[in-house]
């Protein structure tokens, strides 16, 4: 990509020249001794202009003028200016003089000379504004492509962070709950073993990715529900609803699955009868995913979690779908109902 985008740069700065070069020849055309008109009137001052343009773009404005080293940087480009008025004018005096031989101006009549040499000051001068001009823009371009790639290095980074710690986080539960069925169903246990070995195959090969289909997701989740269904008792009900994917959606991954866990880690009670529910709708361009579940808070002894899962969870929404996304908590009628709406 640099070296395409030093290319395009050259081939600029070289039609740049071949236009400004060829014009005065262009515009002159039908007058007498064009060539040598063209050549002393145009070409010469425009190779001047481009050397005192080149000077300052390759060397000067890097060396003195980006390195608050103003005074040397005006002190050297002065002196380059005057030397070229003086270096021209040499040029046409000695092979040129008699090509445009007049007779001298008399006295009073005609411009004076400082006029002559403000005009070829204020001249040389705009390249050097050019130059000036162009590098600061491919500085600031140049500072903002870099300002744009750490920002987006940190994001990806921190983002990384998160899903290392979902994979371990959502491992941990889901071994949790083997364990609660070694002793009771060892078969169970083997079948989800077995269910939670295709789950983790999702983990590390198909969420290892910005966005996956959305239809993937759902699969993921319907899995993961149903593994935990396992452990259950007749006492608990779950219901999820999600729908049909047609469309290709795409979405970042796991981004529901911390929901579906809080639901299973706090709605679960054997002493009394309670439901769990999950539903996602897409209307228009929205995704609304719903996670519901009794208010049971946690007992001393229940080590299923940490905790972290609702909290990487908003963290990643800020990072993947910032001023896009709502995620809202509330307790209603002793239930924990938690949302979650997304603006693909």
């Amino acid at each position: 990509m640099k070296k395409s985008n030093n290319s395009l740069t050259f081939f600029f700065h070289v039609m740049v020249w071949v236009v400004l070069f060829s014009l005065p020849y262009l515009l002159s055309s039908g007058e007498q001794q064009i060539l040598i008109k063209v050549f002393t009137h145009s070409w010469i001052p425009l190779f001047f202009y481009a050397l005192i343009f080149y000077t300052n773009y390759l060397l000067l404005i890097d060396k003195f003028l980006f390195k608050k080293k103003t005074l040397w940087f005006l002190l050297i480009n002065g002196v380059l200016i005057f030397f070229f008025i003086w270096f021209r004018n040499e040029i046409n005096d000695l092979f040129f003089s008699e090509t445009f031989s007049r007779p001298p101006p008399k006295k009073g009549n005609g411009p004076p000379l400082n006029m002559f040499i403000y005009i070829h000051i204020i001249s040389s001068i705009v390249p050097l504004v050019f130059s000036i001009a162009l590098k600061t823009t491919e500085r600031w371009v140049r500072d903002e492509a870099i300002r744009k790639e750490a920002v987006n290095f940190k994001l990806q980074a921190e983002l990384q962070h998160l899903r290392y710690q979902l994979q371990p986080h959502f491992f941990f539960n889901s071994l949790n709950n083997i364990y609660s069925l070694v002793d009771i169903s060892p078969e169970r246990a083997k079948t989800t073993i077995h269910s939670l070995s295709k789950l983790m195959r999702y983990l590390l090969y198909e969420a290892n990715t910005e966005l996956v289909s959305l239809s993937k997701e759902i699969d993921f989740l319907e899995k993961y529900i149903e593994l935990m269904k396992l452990r259950l008792s007749e006492k608990t009900k779950v219901n999820y609803h999600f729908p049909k994917i047609s469309s290709d959606i795409k979405i970042a991954p796991l981004l529901f699955i911390a929901l579906v866990e809080n639901a299973f880690k706090h709605g679960v009670s054997a002493k009394t009868e309670n439901t769990i529910s999950f539903e996602m709708n897409i209307i228009a361009n929205r995704i609304f995913f719903m996670a519901k579940n009794p208010d049971s808070p946690k007992e001393n002894s229940d080590k299923s979690g940490s905790g972290i899962g609702l909290q990487n969870l908003e963290k990643r929404l800020q990072l993947l779908y910032p001023n896009k996304y709502k995620f809202n908590t509330l307790i209603k009628d002793s239930n924990f109902i938690a949302t979650i709406e997304i603006e693909l």
